[in-house]
């Protein structure tokens, strides 16, 4: 059953049925709505899942074969890829932590919630991540659809998260649903960027292991 700040109806597309969401007035709003670039500014070398559905991150990537030149968006210091790609370009909000990751070939410093135009050229990557924040994406269906653009056709967009955030910068809406209505937002997400083949949502840890929680939701690029 959906919580009140989340509606939605079911829809059937081909063979598949999904839960279409509706975002209503207030649903990208966030308690703190000050700038991120001052909230981000001091690093935090930290993990913020833990170690089990950090592994669990790394074995999806590897089940998908993740390789080649991959964007890491909203990304740290660790990417959590059981193996380096080829070329990883990691875009986050902090220099230093990005400059730590030991996986990273190149290291960009943007803001997507001020801007969701990505600085490359279109058809640069392979594939593109989001480990844990997409949750703070106050304008995602703009962030995905510029994810497309930058993608070579096939491309996978990998989204993964837990039941950690930051809460007065995750959205009001995320905050508000619950665990597998989180799956269905991003899906939505996927939806409504278009160019995107119908999502995929999993939980990939076991319900009731003693682990932070780990889902996906990816699609691939049309």
């Amino acid at each position: 059953m959906l919580h009140s700040s989340v509606h939605g109806q079911i829809r059937d597309r081909g063979d598949q049925r999904f839960l279409e969401v509706t975002f209503p007035p207030g649903f990208f709003d966030r308690a703190d709505p000050g700038q991120d670039e001052a909230f981000y500014r001091v690093p935090r070398i930290v993990t913020h899942i833990d170690d089990g559905a950090i592994a669990a991150v790394g074995a999806l990537y590897t089940e998908l074969g993740l390789d080649g030149e991959i964007l890491d968006l909203m990304s740290s210091w660790v990417s959590h890829f059981e193996r380096a790609p080829e070329h990883l370009t990691v875009l986050g909000m902090n220099a230093a932590e990005l400059y730590r990751n030991p996986q990273a070939t190149e290291t960009i410093v943007h803001d997507l919630n001020e801007d969701p135009v990505l600085p490359f050229d279109d058809a640069s990557f392979d594939a593109a991540v989001c480990c844990v924040s997409v949750d703070y994406l106050v304008r995602p269906v703009e962030v995905f659809t510029d994810v497309a653009r930058v993608l070579r056709p096939g491309g996978p967009f990998v989204c993964t998260f837990s039941n950690r955030c930051f809460p007065t910068k995750a959205i009001r809406g995320w905050l508000m649903a619950s665990e597998a209505e989180h799956g269905e937002i991003v899906a939505e997400y996927f939806r409504r960027a278009g160019r995107w083949d119908e999502p995929v949502v999993q939980r990939r840890t076991p319900p009731g292991s003693f682990t932070d929680p780990l889902w996906a939701v990816w699609a691939h690029r049309r």
